[in-house]
């Protein structure tokens, strides 16, 4: 197997800074049915190509881990496109992270590039390497290999010979041709399994949720493994920006002392308090609003916030400036992408999880999972649910009648609605409950935000 990559960036010779491979020698890499092979075919400062060439050992292939040789007909040869893609994150795994510490400005500028694969498998023909590299920003052209030269009756074979175009960033281009090569070929040369859903969300990460043939790639990807399908594709429904972020309808409550979100964030922290919580998860943590509180709680030893945005991740990080921190400082904060629905076990044993102005962003069907996931597996000594209270909103001048607080509100409960979910939840799970408001209460219609504290009980599992 093997690939190319050129550029006429000037001077093209920075595809080795971008790359983190020396254009003046070759190397060779071992991977786990054969070797990688790595060199520059040409190097000047008009045009630099590197060759990835991939050089398996059908001896290596069906030797198990014993060291003794398994005895089945072996199909692994054929998934050309997998171990072409294992061979590329073997070989530029630095590269395709984006870093480049030699030239740090070279790492987010898109240059032109030029790929070809002489002998691609996809399983669907040129047209299908066009429809999923087309989106991305490639221009495709290629071939098709006949099945046998000497009788072109038999028709053509599914392997072709692709060259694509672009001007792309390096990184971006690894991650894509890591992506869509096995997706083209629709096959795996080893066990597809969970940790595979959750690389392909890394690798497809800023991209594939936008696709238009998102859903085709995944499936192949994951070689039609159902319950891996329906994770990546619900994950990747979930991170989808929307086109135009909406912005609340409402933000201050009127006669209040404080700004409302002041007010839920101090409410929320003295709940923590009170509970004596030292580690900390805020579940839906968004741009880092609350993070900021915690941190500034030295009582607090370890914070992990969660989103499944990437985009809200990136503005947490800097609004809470980690890269300027002491090193003592930033070892207590940690920022995570997941989805609220996604039952994760490395979550489990902390003292408490917030999930503030969080659930009313979900579909109501869609809360069984994020409180399995949160009440069940992870588990932790308190719960802190706030969220609005429906019955207050008549006190917002501005805000018509049966409308939302938020454009992205799923619902929005009353304080009945609240208690009765929260109180299931709390049965359920053996957890106590008990209710606080948020912000100055009115005698009619309550506080403009409820908010729901809930204990685990002793010794319940």
């Amino acid at each position: 197997m093997f690939l190319m990559i050129s550029t006429t960036h000037r001077p093209a010779t920075d595809l080795g800074f971008l790359l983190h491979k020396h254009p003046g020698r070759a190397q060779s890499f071992p991977i786990s049915a054969g070797t990688a092979h790595v060199f520059y075919p040409r190097a000047t400062e008009q045009e630099c190509a590197v060759a990835l060439m991939v050089e398996l050992d059908p001896i290596a292939m069906v030797r198990d881990r014993r060291g003794g040789l398994t005895q089945y007909v072996n199909d692994r040869p054929y998934a050309a496109g997998s171990q072409l893609a294992v061979a590329l994150r073997a070989v530029f795994t630095t590269a395709m992270t984006g870093r480049c510490d030699a030239r740090p400005e070279l790492a987010g500028q898109a240059i032109p590039l030029t790929v070809r694969v002489p002998s691609l498998s996809a399983r669907g023909g040129l047209e299908l390497v066009e429809r999923l590299f087309a989106p991305l920003g490639w221009t495709v052209s290629g071939t098709v290999a006949p099945l046998d030269p000497e009788f072109p009756e038999w028709g053509e074979s599914r392997y072709v010979d692709v060259t694509l175009t672009g001007t792309i960033r390096v990184a971006d281009a690894l991650r894509h041709l890591y992506v869509l090569l096995p997706a083209l070929d629709g096959a795996k040369h080893y066990w597809v399994s969970q940790d595979e859903a959750d690389k392909l969300l890394r690798m497809g990460e800023g991209w594939l949720g936008e696709h238009p043939e998102r859903d085709l790639i995944t499936k192949r990807y994951l070689v039609h493994r159902r319950a891996y399908v329906d994770y990546a594709l619900e994950r990747l429904a979930e991170s989808e920006p929307d086109a135009e972020p909406e912005e609340p309808l409402v933000t201050e409550a009127p006669d209040q002392p404080q700004p409302l979100a002041v007010q839920r964030q101090g409410t929320v922290l003295a709940t923590l308090r009170g509970a004596g919580a030292r580690r900390v998860l805020d579940l839906g943590c968004g741009g880092g609003a609350l993070l900021k509180v915690l941190m500034s709680e030295p009582s607090f030893t370890e914070i992990v916030g969660l989103d499944v945005s990437a985009r809200a991740l990136d503005v947490a990080e800097r609004k809470l400036k980690l890269d300027r921190v002491p090193e003592h400082a930033r070892g207590r904060v940690a920022l995570r992408q997941s989805a609220l629905t996604y039952a994760d076990p490395s979550l489990a044993g902390y003292d408490a999880a917030v999930l503030m102005e969080v659930i009313e962003h979900l579909e109501e069907d869609r809360l069984p999972a994020m409180e399995h996931a949160v009440f069940s597996v992870a588990r932790p000594g308190t719960v802190v649910v706030t969220t609005p209270n429906s019955e207050y909103n008549v006190r917002f001048e501005t805000l018509p009648a049966g409308t939302f607080r938020h454009g992205d509100h799923r619902f929005e409960w009353t304080r009945a609605q609240f208690r009765s979910w929260a109180s299931s939840v709390a049965a359920r799970n053996s957890y106590d409950v008990r209710y606080l408001p948020v912000g100055v209460e009115d005698p009619e219609v309550g506080p403009p935000t409820q908010l729901a504290v809930f204990t685990a009980k002793e010794g319940a599992a």
